[in-house]
């Protein structure tokens, strides 16, 4: 299972209910006439999005302070699945509600990832992810960074112990398309947070970073 993760925020701040609702309209039309290959779409709203940042914004200083957004995750079977979503998202059944949302986009980077551990999550109908899959019931993001060269041994042991499988899944980044961390750790609930040690600061190895960050799905507009 991969997913191909999109962060972005709209041109216009003012504009973010028009935003919204063109984003909601092209999920739903994925989910009405999926691309062979895609398991299944969301978006939720994030906060903050530390990493979009450095993403220059309308052409400005790459320094741009960090500031919330929104987060779209693809579910697709394979890497050549993720060539026919491209293709088909601006072709015939969805380049209407694609540039609906593409004339109002702002700033945005992405990346794909990969299923290490963890329930394959579920996604339902419409915009929003079936609330009883991992996926969709995931509030909350565990964002890891590792120093460059260190090693990757037990990985997927450190840093999903003492989670319960079918309320978490974790992710590794499988391409560097822009800033985002390598891995990333959905939990269900911040309950999960207590029991989740791996990620904790006094768990992780020297130079290994891990920051929480909260998401909200988005509506159905």
């Amino acid at each position: 299972m991969l997913a191909y993760l999109f962060w972005h925020r709209p041109r216009d701040p003012a504009a973010v209910e028009e935003y919204e609702h063109a984003q909601a309209a092209f999920h739903r039309s994925l989910a009405h006439n999926p691309p062979v290959g895609l398991c299944g779409s969301t978006c939720f709203r994030v906060a903050e999005l530390p990493w979009l940042g450095a993403v220059a914004d309308d052409g400005g200083s790459e320094t741009a302070p960090a500031r919330g957004g929104y987060e779209d995750w693809y579910l697709i079977e394979d890497f050549a699945a993720l060539g026919v979503l491209n293709e088909a998202a601006v072709g015939r059944g969805h380049r209407s509600a694609h540039d609906q949302v593409a004339r109002r986009f702002g700033v945005g980077a992405g990346g794909m990832y990969g299923l290490l551990e963890g329930e394959r999550p579920l996604l339902g109908e419409g915009v929003g992810a079936e609330r009883g899959g991992v996926l969709g019931a995931a509030s909350l993001a565990v964002w890891v960074s590792r120093p460059p060269g260190s090693s990757r041994h037990g990985l997927a042991d450190l840093l999903t112990d003492g989670i319960d499988p079918r309320h978490a899944s974790l992710w590794r980044r499988q391409l560097v398309l822009g800033p985002a961390p390598e891995f990333c750790l959905l939990l269900d609930d911040r309950s999960q947070i207590a029991v989740a040690t791996g990620v904790s600061p006094t768990r992780l190895p020297p130079g290994w970073t891990a920051r929480i960050l909260e998401r909200e799905p988005l509506g159905d507009g």
